[in-house]
């Protein structure tokens, strides 16, 4: 990846002033560096080592496959096949404020190009002025009418690089509305899945605290009938207490979901629920679009707004450097003026003049050069940060690929944990029913069954909120999103 750089401290815009002289014409001459796009990261894979192909867990988990060079489409949680999950995107990119604002601020920011653009072209105006004075026992009215017409020639490409870098700022509007409706459409896919994630370990856990209700009874039954010891009563509704302390910290997480999901579709929790959405209803994506680095750097609304902003530095440049050089202004003044209204317009009244002003700086005490020389800087500074947004990027990518794999051996672990305690679970009850076991072997299978029930709940939700990070960090289809493209 090489960032338009500048070799030394001094950037030479014009080797002087007289080399773009007054005998170019009104054209004139563009100061400043002529900006080109950085150039994209050599590099091939966003892994050190091989990128795994196929994530496949096993003990019937579903499989998944990076399609490498597969491009998104728009609608890319249309992959989640969800009905009620497209219904809540569509009323979030309706109704959502940020969107919203950032729409509004693309079309300030456009209109700030149209102003750029008048600097092209004379400016008329059309005045009238009355005035009456008294001098002595009379009074002196006097009537005028006209137009002036001012105009600055474009000699060093002043409002070129003026109307270059709105334009340039105007891309950058349009990229941050693209990182908008991204991140809309991420947080909402996660805020769903969140919820359908922890109903699922609420309904785990409330299955827990039954078995731990019918531990409780079968010892209650032991304890009467003299089998068992106090103690054993006391151990088994200690078990049923703790579980029951998980539930509303799940509860609180839950509502937390809800809410959040709420404001992001634009309404106020009080007044507007989200579905109940179950893990169940979501399928995972079987083939995941993995963009090639050098296709990535032009798919990421971020990337593509650093550059947007470097390009914006880059014509301020020329715009400062532009205000060490001569500076021509011509205006016109033409019109009538009369001492009555009855002869204004009448052919001995009318009046015209014509001005060329021609200024150059002489000292300005370094202002002039330091404000360059400013620019020169900050531009270097957007070239550093574009850098980094990339090396962020790929960094992102590189985290979720190796989230994608961990999450399938995670997932894997959790199935055979769960199916393992389970089976202890059973015949530890049974047992204990009989009187060959002892209750804290009992508890202690009710625990490890706990544990991997819960455990395996996340772990089917992470391959699906790492899945929506990955066609987040790949650029999410933006450019065909809707309320998105132009």
């Amino acid at each position: 990846m090489r960032p338009i750089i500048f070799a030394s401290r001094r950037v030479r815009i014009l080797p002087a002033a007289i080399g773009c002289s007054l005998a170019v014409g009104l054209a004139g001459c563009t100061s400043g560096p002529n900006f080109a796009p950085p150039t994209a990261p050599r590099v091939n894979t966003y892994l050190h080592g091989k990128t795994p192909a196929v994530i496949s867990p096993g003990k019937n988990e579903p499989e998944q496959r990076l399609a490498s060079g597969r491009a998104i489409t728009g609608q890319w949680w249309g992959l989640y096949r969800s009905k009620r999950l497209d219904e809540v995107l569509q009323q979030a990119l309706q109704h959502s404020p940020d969107l919203a604002a950032a729409r509004e601020t693309l079309v300030a920011a456009r209109e700030a190009v149209i102003q750029a653009r008048g600097g092209y072209f004379p400016q008329v105006d059309v005045s009238g002025r009355a005035s009456r004075d008294a001098t002595g026992p009379g009074t002196n009215d006097l009537y005028s009418v006209g137009a002036t017409i001012y105009y600055v020639p474009d000699l060093f490409g002043a409002s070129r690089r003026a109307v270059e870098q709105q334009q340039a700022l105007a891309d950058y509007q349009y990229y941050q509305l693209a990182a908008a409706w991204l991140s809309l459409t991420g947080n909402v896919v996660t805020e769903a899945i969140n919820i359908a994630s922890t109903r699922q370990q609420i309904a785990a856990l409330k299955e827990i605290i039954a078995n731990d209700q019918q531990d409780l009874r079968l010892v209650n039954l032991k304890y009467e009938a003299g089998k068992v010891a106090r103690v054993d009563v006391l151990s088994a509704e200690s078990q049923l207490a703790n579980d029951r302390t998980q539930l509303p910290p799940l509860q609180q997480q839950l509502s937390q979901a809800r809410h959040a999901l709420a404001v992001l579709v634009g309404r106020f929790p009080g007044e507007w629920s989200p579905p109940d959405f179950d893990l169940a209803e979501f399928t995972l994506p079987a083939q995941l679009p993995l963009q090639v680095p050098s296709v990535l750097v032009h798919q990421r609304p971020d990337i593509l707004a650093a550059e947007a902003r470097l390009h914006a530095d880059s014509a301020a440049i020329g715009v400062t450097a532009s205000q060490l050089y001569p500076n021509l202004t011509l205006s016109a003044n033409f019109g009538s003026q009369s001492a009555s209204m009855a002869t204004l317009f009448q052919g001995g009244s009318n009046f015209w003049n014509l001005v060329g002003n021609l200024t150059a700086p002489l000292f300005h005490a370094g202002a002039l050069q330091a404000q360059k020389r400013a620019a020169v800087a900050t531009f270097r500074a957007s070239a550093a940060r574009y850098e980094q947004t990339v090396l962020a990027a790929f960094g992102q990518v590189a985290d979720t690929l190796r989230a994608l794999a961990h999450d399938g051996d995670l997932v894997a672990a959790q199935q055979q944990a769960l199916d393992t305690s389970d089976q202890l679970v059973r015949l530890q009850r049974l047992s204990y029913a009989a009187g060959k076991s002892d209750l804290l072997q009992l508890l202690d299978a009710e625990r490890r069954y706990q544990q991997a029930r819960l455990g395996y709940a996340r772990a089917q939700a992470q391959r699906f909120q790492d899945s929506t990070q990955l066609l987040l960090a790949m650029g999410g289809g933006w450019s065909a999103g809707p309320g998105v493209r132009e």
